[in-house]
This record gives structure tokens, C-alpha cells and sequence, in this order.
């Protein structure tokens, strides 16, 4: 139940945070290559298509980073009640991701990519942190910690969890023998190093907890159970060295749950894991940006079979669209968790508002790479500037409620840069997957894999 309380809480916090009063933040300058903003360029190539929305949707978490952490900023509309220093643990590891991105194709400078992070790392390990684990939300000026709800003000394993995936393949990227690169490596090792994976059992239960605070200590009481966005957690955990979970935890804890094994079909597709329909799409991105699904099983499933069904079964509801909503179809399809007309909610097929979110057909490349241009061509040519602006494409949009959103969240941004990488070259999950602690935690936990081997 852990997610459907999870749902509940993000629609009630992001409801009364992002607000209809949001206003919008000035852009600030990260560094001296600051990409330009560019309107619809018509008759680009697919080639050109994707190199200029990764290009542009990378803005987002370069010339819009903090200018005193460089870390993501949660959204790019005020959070209401926090001004302008919100910044995002998993949003910015996304980012991160992204760095690596624009550093491989030549839009920064590897020195400058090098020196923000850097600069990052530095700010991260001086900011609060909770048995090594960060909270979901920092101030990006002093590093304090802002409260995500009422008693959401402590470690949140899950952000944290979506930072230290970013941050692995940042170190596997930047190998270089210099000061900047060296300092680099050695303190993210050293963040690493310090999350005490095996506390968040709760004193030793087989199964891992979201949130732990010093102040409302496990009052959250969210178990990570069922298939959903955290598996990268489980892997994370139990690839650590110094605070390692057993085997046990993730086979008794995750994988034991109501919420779990599926095997029925959806618009004569099969499920092998999870929520009927699938849930939001986001679970087939969060966990499996640097987690390559290609050749990935274990017990329980074939992760690239399991994240494929879920995605053609989000894009058939869309083409069926029992909701009769205007603009759906085989060209403009995607449900995951976004704003929307009403405040924010995580879009499924069993919760279907008429609000398309753009990050979940791009941020799918790998699994439909033909149905998602499709969709990319149609945002991009067909709606262009109502949807496309400074950041890329806006977070959501309905043609039935004629709403169009005016923010970009981060957690929305960095897939649809790292995943169309991933399509791309495989660079994102060539580097996490190339992590030694990565391999061992996947052995241990019984998966098999094209990068495990025969090691």
C-alpha cells in the first residue's frame, strides 16, 4: 500500500504547494555555456528532432539550476510558501544524468560540467542528511531541510535512491586524472559510503521504509512493497558495501505484496507485474534510467517485457480513450503523474483526467521508439508553441479542459533527456551498469543480466 499512500499524499501536498497562485522564477545563468532558447524549428529530420529537444529540455536543469547548490529546482513555478529555493534530491539526480548528456554531445564543456557538479557534491555534503540519506526537498541556499508534508521532514530513501543513481553515473563518466574530476569521484565515494541502507529496515525487518525523521521518527509508515518506482532502491541497498540489506529484504519485503505479481491483460496485452493498466508511466522511467531492463529478470519478471507492456498499455487506453477525451489517439497518448487542470495528480489509466503528460510517450523511447516520435512529432509540429517553451515541453496539457500547463518539473524534464539518450547510444545505462557495486548487489539479489556475465 505503500504507493497508493504515496499518491494520495503527492496529490494532497502538490495540490496546496503548486498551486493555481504560482508565479513564475526568473531564470538565472548556471555557467558560461548557457544553451539558447529556441522557437519551433519546422522541417528538422528525427535525428534533428530529438538532438534539439534533449538540447532545449536540458536548459531546465543548467541555466535554471540554483545558483548557490546547482542543484534542480523542484518546478519552475513558485512552490507556494517557499519562494525560490526549493530544490529536488531525485529531480537532481535526473539532472546530473542530463549533465552527462550535454557534456557527450558538446553543449558544455566537460570543465564546466565537471566544475557545477562539483560544486553540487560540495553543497550536498554539507546539507542535512539523515543516516546518510537526504530528505526529498533542500533549501538550495543553505541546505536545510524544507518539509515535504507535516511529518515528510527527515530521510526520504526513494529521493535519495533517484540521486545516488544519477550521482554513480556521474563518477563512472568522469574518470579524468584532474583536480576537479579527482575531488569529484572521491566525494560522491564518500556520500555514497554514508547512507545507512540497513536502518530504513526499521531495526531489522525484511522490507525497507520510505521515511524516517528525527523528529516524527516512522510515523510515515510507508513499507516499499508491490512493483512501482523504488526497485532501484532495492538495488541501491543492496549494493552498498558498508550498510548492505540482505537478499531477504527485497524477496520478503518488495516482492511480497498484493501489488506485485499481475500476469492479466489489459487491451490484449499481458502484465507481468504490478497495478491493472500499469499505474503511471513514470514507473517504467524513475528506476530504469541508469538500470538497464535490456536482458534484466529475475524471479519475478523480464524487466524490459514488463516496462514495454506497461508502456503500450498506457498509449492503448489513450487510442481507445473510454473517456471519449478530446485529442487522444495513436499520435498524442501518455498517463503519468503531472500537473493538470485541477492541481496535480499521477494520470493512469484507472485515473484518467483528459491530461496528457509529454515526459511519458518521450520518456519512453526505448520501449516504442516509433510510437513515441510519433507522439514527439505531433507535440513538436502539430501543437508546437502551445506546448513547446524555454525548457522544452510543458509539463502537461488538455485539449478537453483547453488547459495548458505553465510549469516544467524536474522529475518530468530529466527522463525525457536520459531516456532518449538511452534509445539513443545506451550511454546513461552503459555507465551505471558498469558500477562493481552495481553487479554484486544484482547478483545478490538473483538478477541476471548482459552486464553481469559469467563474473
Amino acid at each position: 500500500m505503500a504507493l497508493l499512500n504515496r499518491i494520495l499524499l503527492t496529490a494532497l501536498v502538490t495540490a496546496c504547494v503548486y498551486g493555481a497562485s504560482a508565479q513564475r522564477i526568473k531564470t538565472t545563468t548556471a555557467g558560461p555555456d548557457r544553451i539558447p532558447a529556441r522557437e519551433v524549428i519546422p522541417g528538422l529530420s528525427d535525428e534533428q528532432l530529438l538532438d534539439e529537444v534533449q538540447r532545449q529540455t536540458f536548459r531546465y536543469f543548467w541555466d535554471f539550476a540554483h545558483p548557490v547548490s546547482g542543484m534542480a529546482r523542484e518546478r519552475s513555478n513558485r512552490a507556494y510558501d517557499y519562494g525560490d529555493e526549493v530544490v529536488t534530491t531525485g529531480g537532481t539526480g535526473f539532472g546530473v544524468m542530463a549533465v552527462i548528456v550535454a557534456t557527450e554531445r558538446g553543449w558544455i564543456s566537460r570543465d564546466s560540467a565537471a566544475r557545477h557538479l562539483l560544486k553540487m557534491v560540495r553543497f550536498l555534503s554539507k546539507a542535512d542528511a539523515f543516516h546518510g540519506v537526504f530528505p526529498h526537498w533542500l533549501n538550495g541556499s543553505t541546505g536545510k531541510t524544507i518539509p515535504f508534508s507535516r511529518k515528510d521532514d527527515g530521510a526520504d530513501l526513494v529521493e535519495t535512491s533517484f540521486l545516488f543513481q544519477g550521482l554513480l553515473t556521474v563518477r563512472q563518466y568522469f574518470d579524468g586524472n584532474n583536480p576537479a574530476e579527482n575531488e569529484l569521484r572521491n566525494r560522491i565515494n564518500s556520500l555514497w559510503n554514508e547512507i545507512e541502507w540497513d536502518w530504513f529496515t526499521r531495526g531489522g525487518q525484511e522490507v525497507l521504509y520510505w521515511h524516517w525523521s528525527p523528529a516524527n521518527g516512522w510515523a510515515m509508515n510507508f513499507p516499499l512493497k508491490g512493483f512501482n518506482e523504488c526497485l532501484i532502491t532495492y538495488v541501491l541497498a543492496a549494493s552498498s558495501e558498508r550498510y548492505p540489506v540482505s537478499p531477504a529484504v527485497y524477496h520478503r519485503g518488495w516482492a511480497q505484496s498484493s501489488i506485485f505479481k499481475n500476469g492479466k491483460s489489459f487491451y490484449d496485452i499481458t502484465l507481468p507485474l504490478g497495478f491493472d493498466y500499469g499505474g503511471p508511466l513514470f514507473f517504467a522511467h524513475y528506476s530504469f534510467l541508469g538500470l538497464n531492463p535490456k536482458g534484466l529478470k529475475d524471479a519475478y519478471a523480464d524487466y524490459w517485457e514488463q516496462n514495454r507492456s506497461h508502456t503500450l498499455i498506457n498509449r492503448a487506453h489513450c487510442i481507445v480513450n473510454p473517456g471519449n477525451y478530446k485529442g487522444y489517439g495513436e499520435q498524442c497518448w501518455g498517463l503519468t503523474a503531472s500537473d493538470n487542470h485541477q492541481g496535480y495528480s499521477a494520470h493512469s489509466p484507472d485515473n484518467d483526467l483528459g491530461v496528457i503528460t509529454p515526459t511519458a510517450a518521450l520518456s519512453s523511447f526505448p520501449y516504442t521508439p516509433d510510437y513515441s516520435m510519433q507522439a514527439l512529432k505531433h507535440f513538436y509540429f502539430t501543437l508546437g508553441n502551445k506546448l513547446w517553451s524555454e525548457y522544452g515541453f510543458i509539463d502537461a496539457f488538455s485539449e478537453e479542459h483547453n488547459w495548458y500547463a505553465e510549469s516544467h518539473l524536474a522529475i518530468d524534464q530529466g527522463p525525457v533527456i536520459v531516456m532518449i539518450e538511452n534509445y539513443r547510444t545506451g550511454l546513461l545505462w552503459d555507465l551505471f551498469m558498469s558500477c562493481p557495486e552495481i553487479r554484486t548487489g544484482l547478483k545478490k539479489l538473483g538478477f541476471s543480466s548482459p552486464y553481469i556475465g559469467n563474473e
